[in-house]
């Protein structure tokens, strides 16, 4: 019997719809469109569902890829939604940030061939057709009996969250304590409308109320209380998810200039505040026509692409390495590239330039060139000696990085710290020195990405689990 011919593999993904650059530089709307259905069933039947499923080990929580995949394929959306939310309560969001291509997809087996499954991008597809066919097409999952123990999680942020939600689903009553007037944390201040709109953030924390977890909002605890006082009070344990918002600034000349952002500050007014509204909302933000951008990161793309948004003329990135070592998402800086940012890449600025009312004018750069690698295994850039030059702004945005609020570390006793700032947490179970108290995310990495926070909020629950039912 003639044995029938293996079907051949398509090499090749579905590449991602998205607006055209000039059109999207000027407004707000989502840059990558999303799959259609017929692009989804054709990017999941690429998968070859590989008995040793290496992509699951690259997920952070450990999502079943190639079932959901399967449940593509198979037209059965619903199954694909359940088999995803098990493991991940904010599909939307990861779907749409998380750096699958050094993850699940670095490790995709088709990848030794030739592009590995857009995981990410059928992630997505499956969290949009959730929200489009109502917010439940299958019910919640059913949860046990109540245990009777009660937890407290301080941050609503993408570690917060997940911890939050699967501690729910293993039946304990959990809070969530959330400083600001609106829940997802870094998701909803820090990532801009145009690359994760606020509408999916805000469809994730419904999902995890959905779950019976309590999250009150402007609860600034070190402040309304500490975790001393929530372990004397009601809670068992307690879950640190306070992320890391305290932005890090250069310490050169003029840096205290008017016009001079963080990161932090410039896109919690764009984002949360929505200044990109005026005058619906009349936020104050300086609109500046030369912008420049201190950073290499995904949030120094943010921040220049928010400031193009916004009006600015001309927008830099300058970043003190090369293109090569830049931290940010390929997509992301060629997304930056093509909207229309200039890279200024190894520069570093020297000083800042103000006028006499203390408005930054301009800024003095340096020329660098890179040496041998540093810690971080990246070549470290050396200063090129008389190679200063002026460029002219009008608006700075710091983007270095962030470092944890020292409110809650400072107002808890026992609670150990790095010289960073970050908490001291076991890196599998997420628990710290202090009886009671795990911690998880940026405030025991320093800023890092979503996943790898909701990969520590998972982790921390399941500890947290083990200890309340001993």
């Amino acid at each position: 019997m003639e044995e029938k011919p293996k079907p051949k593999l398509d090499l090749n993904r579905v590449p991602m719809p998205r607006q055209d650059p000039k059109a999207r530089a000027k407004n707000y709307n989502e840059v990558a469109l999303g799959y259609t259905e017929e692009m989804a069933l054709q990017e999941a039947n690429r998968c070859i569902q590989c008995p040793k499923r290496p992509c699951i080990d690259g997920c952070p929580v450990n999502v079943d890829i190639p079932d959901f995949i399967k449940a593509i394929r198979d037209n059965d959306m619903a199954e694909a939604v359940r088999i995803l939310k098990s493991k991940n309560s904010l599909p939307g969001v990861c779907g749409r940030v998380c750096p699958q291509e050094t993850q699940c997809e670095a490790l995709c087996s088709l990848g030794k061939k030739g592009a590995p499954i857009a995981i990410g991008r059928l992630e997505r597809y499956v969290a949009d057709w959730e929200q489009s066919h109502g917010s439940n097409p299958r019910p919640s999952p059913e949860l046990p009996p109540p245990t009777d123990k009660k937890v407290a999680v301080i941050g609503s942020g993408p570690a917060g969250l997940t911890c939050a939600a699967d501690l729910a689903k293993l039946g304990h009553e959990v809070t969530i304590f959330e400083a600001l007037h609106v829940a997802g944390g870094v998701l909803m201040y820090g990532i801009p409308e145009f690359r994760l709109p606020k509408s999916i953030v805000q469809a994730e924390v419904d999902f995890v109320k959905s779950l019976g977890v309590d999250i009150r909002l402007d609860s600034v605890m070190g402040k309304l209380a500490t975790v001393d006082e929530l372990l004397e009070g009601d809670y068992d344990a307690i879950f640190l998810g306070t992320g890391a918002g305290l932005p890090m600034f250069m310490d050169i000349p003029g840096e205290n200039l008017n016009g001079i952002y963080s990161a932090n500050e410039f896109l919690t007014r764009v984002n949360l505040m929505k200044a990109y509204l005026f005058p619906e909302y009349d936020t104050p933000i300086k609109v500046g026509r030369r912008v420049a951008v201190i950073g290499g990161g995904n949030v120094a793309m943010d921040s220049a692409r928010c400031a193009l948004r916004l009006g600015a003329n001309e927008v830099y990135i300058v970043y003190r390495r090369s293109r090569a070592e830049m931290p940010a998402r390929l997509e992301e800086a060629e997304n930056a590239e093509e909207e229309g940012i200039i890279f200024k890449i190894l520069t570093n600025p020297k000083q800042f330039i103000g006028d006499n009312q203390g408005w930054v004018t301009a800024m003095e750069c340096y020329e660098m060139e890179l040496g041998e690698p540093d810690a971080s295994g990246r070549r470290r850039p050396i200063v090129k000696e008389g190679s200063e030059f002026i460029i002219d702004v009008d608006v700075v945005v710091v983007a270095l990085g962030t470092t944890p609020n020292p409110l809650i570390p400072s107002t808890t006793k026992g609670l150990e710290t790095t010289k960073r700032g970050t908490v001291v947490a076991d890196e599998e179970t997420g628990k710290t020195v202090k009886d009671k108290v795990w911690a998880g995310g940026d405030v025991v990495t320093g800023a890092a990405t979503v996943i790898s926070a909701m990969g520590a909020g998972k982790r921390a629950a399941a500890s947290i689990d083990a200890y309340l039912k001993r």
